[in-house]
């Protein structure tokens, strides 16, 4: 299995089926992030001569403690790994590996973020680089719509195939793919996308959508580099793919979508997460501290 965990050669028969079937539930980026988490705990139990499957919660303390401190992760990254463990544990108890997780009360880094600085781009940035990206070719004129006026993200791009943009359901043209935990979703190809769409199809009527000069589908790392280029050319900023995504919800709640059409138009799990993208609510132009200030002070 591609992405699958080779653990250490003195590792037991147990730890590597439990890790391998946790593994099993997932696919793509989300495959290869959780089966990197999951080496760097058992290279760790190795280490300490520790079986990963009889690991407890003050194990699990020193390994925060190691990515803090051996490794310098920060608090993001830690996170990220304990939320992975912690998962892990769960599943491997309730596949009968252990009798309960030592994770239960793993205590995971909170992570706060200032919402005030996820400004991404304006409405004119994205337009400019469209202009950008359509100059600069089919595909990548096609990458940049798919990400900033649908919301793609970047691996569900790369995937596509001409084939998932030709489908039609109640009157509108549509693309389907498959997207973040191996979730179908199918989306409207609206006449803007449409057409730079077609345009990287040009005659070709099956196949990767997105090709690269090669003519081999186009990668995660070669789209990165487009889109970090024409952000440099274009508008002299670090741009990269989510920066894209990013922009799509801000500006669909800007030209007046609501929160729930949004959430479900980026696929977001969690309201709260469409709600962290959201400008407007870090726009200190429109903070209700002028409101309130202003009705305090207003005179009668």
């Amino acid at each position: 299995m591609a992405g699958a965990l080779t653990v250490p050669r003195r590792m037991p028969g147990g730890a590597e089926l439990a890790a391998a079937g946790y593994l099993a539930q997932y696919r793509g980026r989300t495959l290869v992030i959780y089966t990197q988490h999951l080496r760097i705990l058992y290279g760790w139990c190795e280490g300490v001569q520790l079986d990963p499957l009889e690991v407890r919660r003050v194990h699990l303390d020193l390994f925060r403690h190691y990515l803090e401190k051996g490794r310098g992760n920060g608090p993001g990254t830690v996170a990220a790994r304990l939320r992975c463990v912690r998962a892990f544990y769960r599943y491997a108890a309730e596949e009968g590996f252990i009798d309960d997780s030592p994770a239960r009360r793993l205590v995971v880094p909170h992570v706060r973020r200032d919402e005030t600085r996820l400004l991404g781009l304006s409405r004119e940035e994205v337009a400019a680089l469209l202009v950008a990206a359509r100059e600069a070719g089919p595909a990548r004129w096609a990458l940049v719509s798919l990400l900033a006026l649908l919301g793609l993200r970047v691996g569900e791009a790369c995937d596509l195939n001409i084939e998932d943009t030709r489908g039609e359901a109640q009157g509108y043209r549509t693309v389907s793919f498959v997207g973040k935990g191996a979730k179908p979703a199918t989306m409207p190809l609206t006449p803007p996308v449409a057409e730079a769409v077609d345009a990287a199809a040009g005659e070709r009527g099956r196949g990767p959508l997105l090709l690269r000069r090669s003519l081999t589908r186009l990668d995660r790392a070669t789209a990165y580099r487009w889109i970090r280029v024409l952000g440099d050319r274009t508008l002299d900023k670090h741009v990269h793919p989510h920066v894209l995504r990013h922009a799509f919800v801000t500006l669909s709640l800007d030209a007046g979508a609501t929160l729930r059409d949004v959430q479900n138009a980026a696929r977001h799990a969690d309201p709260r997460m469409t709600a962290m993208y959201d400008r407007a609510r870090g726009n200190l132009q429109r903070h209700a501290a002028h409101l309130l200030a202003d009705y305090v002070t207003k005179k009668s």
